[in-house]
């Protein structure tokens, strides 16, 4: 799981409540974080597997959105295979891991491993949710016809660069000047806390604005497309809508357990003494959201792949096989109609003008099918009602 408890743990005078939820049944939790990592890891993997019985396709290139979405997935798998690593160390070697309490010794390793490690998982999943973010963003301007491949190099200097800028500030302030220093107080554990909850609040509270312009984004460009908003048009809308709010579901499920685990702690640490009676419901809350986020943190990447492509099935094609781009179906046979040019001067203006006609509807039917790429259902219902496929 991702948590800056993670961090705080490498103190070796760490503050009552990080000793608490980390103390608490440490091999069941490591047990469960190591369970959950793997499925999920496992199963990630395999929805983004070719699958047998679909068609062979070819495209020459990949979306913008399409790359995010796989980027997003490939931050999940990595973020679940230091979660596995770190818990498997804490389970094999106990006495290994114990050597952090000592505040005085001559063996760096358990704390280097303990910082590393946690540094890991948490830039991970940061450049994750900076991930997530770039693909709301992404969606917004592709609608609006402002975006395309060449911005993916932008999406990467911002997620890449941000996501190293805030684990590394945050720890560095943790840590200084000293190991042995860190948590002597808040102006070394707040700064730290701040960096790693900001993409992920990012994510919650400007992701639905930015989903929601979108959708009333696609509705314009569909009503626009000929002039009329059909049954077809509707549903599709509707389909679109649907897709950013499993997102959405998806992400709040995964990490609001992280936002009230870390509520909690912060309550107890306030507290003269985390131990008093009057406490005992709040410290029994803060130990089962922390068990729940080592269950939920790692399933994330799944849980992301059933979002944005569903559930692609068990049967896989170890044949590696292109993702199709359902326009370019439409822009084959587009250029096929319009190979052979009329020797007539009328006819040849006719063709001009549904040509640019055709261009523009084809540049809709990109931004819609960027969205709803994976649907197989939308992507169909998108081309019968495309005027390139009806040949207009």
């Amino acid at each position: 799981m991702a948590s800056p408890r993670l961090e705080t743990y490498c103190c070796p005078n760490r503050d009552a409540a990080t000793q608490l939820v980390m103390n608490f049944q440490p091999e069941v939790f490591c047990g469960v974080c190591i369970g959950s990592a793997s499925i999920g890891l496992l199963l990630t993997i395999l929805q983004l597997l070719p699958k047998k019985g679909q068609s062979p396709r070819k495209t020459p290139k990949a979306s913008s959105s399409s790359t995010i979405l796989l980027l997003i997935s490939i931050c999940d798998i990595l973020g679940g295979l230091g979660i596995i690593f770190r818990s498997s160390v804490w389970l094999g070697f106990p006495g290994f891991i114990a050597n952090i309490s000592v505040v005085n010794r001559t063996d760096v390793w358990p704390s280097a491993f303990c910082v590393g490690s946690a540094m890991w998982i948490q830039l991970l999943y940061s450049a994750g949710f900076w991930w997530l973010f770039c693909y709301a963003v992404d969606s917004y301007l592709v609608v609006r016809r402002s975006a395309g491949l060449s911005t993916i190099v932008l999406y990467h200097m911002m997620t890449w660069g941000l996501a190293v800028m805030l684990c590394v500030e945050g720890i560095a302030l943790l840590y200084y000047p000293s190991l042995s220093s860190c948590e002597n107080g808040l102006e070394h554990a707040i700064p730290h806390y701040v960096t790693t909850y900001v993409p992920l609040l990012l994510v919650l509270v400007v992701n639905p604005i930015l989903f929601r312009r979108t959708v009333s984004a696609v509705a314009s460009l569909l009503k626009g497309r000929q002039g009329i908003y059909t049954e077809n048009e509707r549903r599709l809308g509707t389909e679109i809508q649907i897709r950013f709010f499993k997102i959405m579901l998806v992400f709040v499920i995964c990490w609001s357990s992280n936002i009230i685990n870390e509520s909690l702690l912060f309550y107890l640490e306030m507290q003269p003494d985390i131990n008093e009676l009057l406490l005992k419901n709040i410290r029994s809350a803060a130990l089962i959201t922390w068990i729940t986020m080592g269950v939920l943190n790692p399933m994330q990447g799944f849980l992301f792949t059933l979002a944005f492509y569903g559930w692609t099935g068990w049967r896989v094609d170890l044949k590696w096989r292109k993702r199709e781009i359902p326009w370019e179906s439409m822009s084959s046979s587009t250029v096929g109609e319009n190979a052979y040019p009329s020797p007539m001067n009328y006819q040849s203006n006719i063709h001009d003008s549904k040509k640019i006609s055709t261009t523009d509807s084809q540049q809709t039917d990109e931004a819609i099918s960027m969205l709803s790429e994976g649907n197989t259902s939308s992507d169909d219902r998108l081309t019968r009602s495309s005027p390139v496929y009806q040949g207009w």
